[in-house]
C-alpha cells in the first residue's frame, strides 16, 4: 500500500472538492413586506414587549397626525379579548382611490408596501412623527390578520390582509355619514414572544398624546376586564401634564411655568415647576414622538436653563461662597419639565425614534429659552428667589456628597475594592448566574445563609429599615452604612463620579431578590428598597433584574400530609378540602426568623420549587407619583391612599 502523508492527503482532498458557485443565483430579494416578517427587530425595535406595544403607537400615530393637521379630535383605542386591538379615529380617512403609477388602491399601497405614505411632501401633512412610511405596512406585516375600515366621501369601504398580504380587492361596504379609520388587527404568536397586551403601558402612551395635543380626546377600553377604561383630554395641554407629574410633591412656585414659541417651521413649547423633591424628572418629545434617550432638543433645553439661571444668579449676587461651583445637576433638582418640539423633517436615530438628531434644534432651542427664560426671571423675582435658593443648597450638598462619597471609598465601601464583611457571597463569578437575597435581620439572613445554595446564591442580611432616600439628600444617602453595604455587594458603583460613579453593567448579580417579613414592617422594608433603586438604580428594574420573594404564609400538616400556603384564600381553600380530616394543625410564620433553613429554602428560595414576583416599570410616571405619594413629604395623598386601600388589607399584626 502507498503511503500517504497528511498535507499530500489534504492537497488531495481539496483538490477533489467543487468550489460552491457565487453568482447572480445567489443574491436574493425579499419581496413586498417579508423583509419586516425576516427582520422585525430592525422596524419595531424588538419581537418582545415593547416591541408588541409598539404596533399599537405605530397605528395611533397616524390617528394623532390627522389631528396635528387638523382633521381629527377623537382617537379610540379596545383591547379586545383575543389580545387584537381596535384603532378608531375622525380624521379623514385613508385615501381608497386609484393609484396610478403602482397599479393599486392607494389603500392597499399604504398598507402594503414600504416607505410609502402621505407625509413624504409637506402639503397634506405640516408636522408628522411618522415620516419614515413603513409604520402600518409594519403592523400589517407582523399581524395574522388585518381588517381596516375606511369611511370617507359618504360611504364605508373595507380591505382585508393576512401576515401583510390583501386576502381580496378593496370593497364598498355601505353609506357613512362621517369620515375616518378603523383599523383592527392581531399580532402574529409566530413572531412575538409574547402577545398579551398591558392596559398600563398604552394607557401611559395614549395619556402622554392627549397631554400634547390639547383638546385631543383619547379613549381606551379593555374588554378583558370589566370598567377597566380611560377617557383622556386636558385642555391645558403641557401645563396640566406638569400639573399632573407634581400632583402628590410640594412646588416652589404656585402655576407652572410656560413657554411656546415658533421660530420658522420649529414650533417649542416648554413648560417646568421646581419642587421640594431631590429629583430631576424631564421628559422630551419631537412631534408627539416620546423621545426617551433625549436629543438635540433636550440638550438645547438644559444648556439654555443652566446657562440663564447662572448668568441671574452672577449678576444678581446671589452666590455668598464664591468658591461654590454650581453645576448643570444642582439647576435640575427638583425640576419637572416637559419639552416638545414640532417641524416638519424630525430626523430620528431608528425606526422607534427615541432620539432626536436634527443638529440645528440645540441651539434654536437654547436661544428660545435664554429669551424667554431670562424675561421670566426678571419680571417675576420672588419665584427666581425660591428657584436660587433651591439650586444653592443643592451644589452644597452636591459637595457634601462628593465628601461623604471620598470617606466612604478610603473605607472600601464604594470602590468594589473589597466586599462587605455581613455578605454571604457565592461561588459562581458569572452575573447573569448570581443572584443575591436582600434579607431582612440577621436571624433570617442566618437560616438563609444555611439553606441557601451557596454555587449561585449569595446573602446579604440588613439591620432595621433603610433611610427613605425619597427625604434625603445625596450626602445623607451615601453617608447610610445599610446603603454603602448594598452598593458595596451589588458592585455597580453610585452617584456621577467619573470613576466611582453608578455603572449599571457591572452589576455582580442578575438577580436581586428582596426577601422580608409577610407583616406591616417587611412590606415597609420593601417599599423602602423599591425606592432606592428605583430613584437611583432604575436599570436594574428596567433590565428585569429585581424580584420579591414569596415566603409563605402558613403550614397546614393533617397526618403524614403537609403543605405551604402563600395566601388566606389558599388557606380557605384547603380547609375546604379537608374539613373530613382531624387533627389539622395551622402554622402561621409571622417572620422569616421563625421558618427552619431547610423549609426557608424549599419554599422561598430553591429555584425549582419557590415563588418569585419580577419587578418591572411599565409606567414610570405612574410609578413616580406613586413613590412620592407613598414616602414624600406630602402627608394628605398619603392618607386618602391608606383610607381608600385600608380595606384590602387581610393581616395586620399590631
Amino acid at each position: 500500500m502507498q503511503a500517504l502523508n497528511v498535507s499530500d492527503w489534504i492537497c488531495k482532498a481539496m483538490s477533489e472538492q467543487t468550489e460552491p458557485q457565487y453568482n447572480a443565483s445567489n443574491i436574493t430579494t425579499l419581496k413586498g413586506l417579508e423583509a419586516v416578517r425576516k427582520r422585525p427587530a430592525m422596524y419595531i425595535g424588538s419581537t418582545g414587549a415593547s416591541g408588541l406595544h409598539h404596533l399599537v403607537y405605530e397605528i395611533v400615530d397616524n390617528s394623532i397626525d390627522e389631528a396635528l393637521a387638523g382633521y381629527c379630535d377623537t382617537v379610540s383605542v379596545t383591547i379586545h379579548k383575543d389580545n387584537s386591538i381596535t384603532v378608531v379615529d375622525n380624521g379623514r380617512g385613508i385615501p381608497v382611490d386609484w393609484h396610478e403609477e403602482e397599479k393599486m388602491s392607494a389603500l392597499e399601497l399604504v398598507l402594503c408596501t414600504l416607505h410609502a405614505g402621505g407625509k413624504f411632501d409637506n402639503s397634506n401633512y405640516k408636522v408628522s412623527g411618522g415620516l419614515h412610511g413603513v409604520g402600518s405596512s409594519c403592523v400589517n406585516a407582523l399581524s395574522v390578520h388585518l381588517r381596516a375600515e375606511i369611511r370617507r366621501d359618504g360611504k364605508t369601504y373595507m380591505m382585508e390582509f393576512c401576515r401583510g398580504a390583501k386576502t381580496g380587492e378593496i370593497a364598498e361596504i355601505g353609506p357613512s355619514d362621517t369620515t375616518g379609520t378603523t383599523i383592527h388587527f392581531l399580532p402574529d404568536a409566530d413572531i412575538f414572544e409574547e402577545t398579551e397586551y398591558s392596559f398600563d403601558i398604552l394607557s401611559k402612551r395614549l395619556r402622554e398624546l392627549a397631554f400634547l395635543n390639547k383638546g385631543v380626546n383619547i379613549n381606551i377600553v379593555d374588554e378583558r376586564e370589566e370598567s377597566r377604561h380611560h377617557e383622556f383630554c386636558y385642555p391645558g395641554g403641557l401645563v396640566s401634564y406638569i400639573e399632573y407629574l407634581n400632583e402628590n410633591k410640594q412646588p416652589l412656585h404656585d402655576k407652572p411655568v410656560y413657554f411656546n414659541h415658533r421660530s420658522g417651521n420649529l414650533d417649542i413649547e416648554v413648560a417646568f415647576q421646581y419642587n421640594t423633591t431631590y429629583q430631576e424628572n424631564i421628559y422630551s418629545f419631537a412631534n408627539n414622538i416620546n423621545t426617551h434617550d433625549g436629543g438635540t432638543h433636550l440638550t438645547g433645553f438644559k444648556k439654555g436653563l443652566t446657562r440663564v439661571v447662572l448668568k441671574y444668579m452672577t449678576d444678581n449676587k446671589l452666590v455668598k461662597d464664591q468658591k461654590l461651583e454650581v453645576k448643570g445637576d444642582d439647576l435640575r433638582e427638583g425640576l419637572t419639565a416637559v419639552i416638545s418640539v414640532k417641524m416638519p423633517e424630525p430626523q430620528f436615530e431608528g425606526q422607534t425614534k427615541n432620539k432626536l438628531g436634527n443638529s440645528e434644534v440645540a441651539g434654536l432651542v437654547e436661544s428660545y429659552m435664554n429669551e424667554h427664560l431670562t424675561a421670566f426671571l426678571e419680571e417675576n423675582p420672588l419665584i427666581a428667589r425660591k428657584v436660587v435658593d433651591k439650586v444653592v443648597n443643592a451644589a452644597i450638598a452636591r459637595e457634601a456628597a462628593r465628601k461623604a462619597s471620598q470617606l466612604a471609598r478610603r473605607k472600601s465601601v464604594m470602590d468594589g475594592g473589597g466586599l462587605p464583611g455581613k455578605l454571604a457571597d457565592c461561588q459562581e463569578r458569572d452575573p447573569s448566574k448570581c443572584e443575591i437575597f436582600i434579607v431582612e435581620g440577621d436571624s433570617a439572613g442566618g437560616s438563609a445563609k444555611m439553606g441557601r445554595d451557596r454555587t449561585f446564591q449569595a446573602i446579604l442580611p440588613l439591620k432595621g429599615k433603610i433611610l427613605n432616600v425619597e427625604k434625603a439628600r445625596l450626602d445623607r444617602i451615601i453617608g447610610h452604612e445599610e446603603i454603602q453595604v448594598m452598593i458595596q455587594a451589588f458592585g455597580c458603583g453610585f452617584g456621577d463620579d467619573p470613576d466611582y460613579g453608578y455603572k449599571p453593567e457591572k452589576l455582580r448579580y442578575h438577580k436581586i431578590i428582596i426577601m422580608t417579613d409577610a407583616d406591616v414592617d417587611g412590606a415597609h422594608i420593601r417599599t423602602l428598597l423599591l425606592t432606592f433603586l428605583f430613584r437611583y438604580m432604575p436599570e436594574l428594574i428596567t433590565n428585569g433584574y429585581v424580584y420579591i420573594a414569596q415566603p409563605p404564609l402558613y403550614k397546614i400538616k393533617a397526618g403524614k400530609e403537609e403543605r405551604y400556603l402563600f395566601s388566606d384564600e389558599e388557606k380557605t381553600k384547603l380547609a375546604e378540602e379537608w374539613r373530613d380530616r382531624k387533627n389539622v394543625g395551622i402554622q402561621r410564620f409571622k417572620g422569616l426568623g421563625e421558618m427552619n433553613p431547610d423549609q426557608l429554602a424549599d419554599t422561598t428560595m430553591n429555584p425549582e420549587t419557590r415563588l418569585l414576583l419580577q419587578v418591572k416599570l411599565e409606567d414610570s410616571v405612574e410609578a413616580d407619583r406613586i413613590f412620592t405619594m407613598l414616602m414624600g413629604e406630602d402627608v394628605p395623598p398619603r392618607k386618602k391612599f391608606i383610607e381608600d386601600n385600608a380595606w384590602k388589607v387581610s393581616n395586620l399584626d399590631i
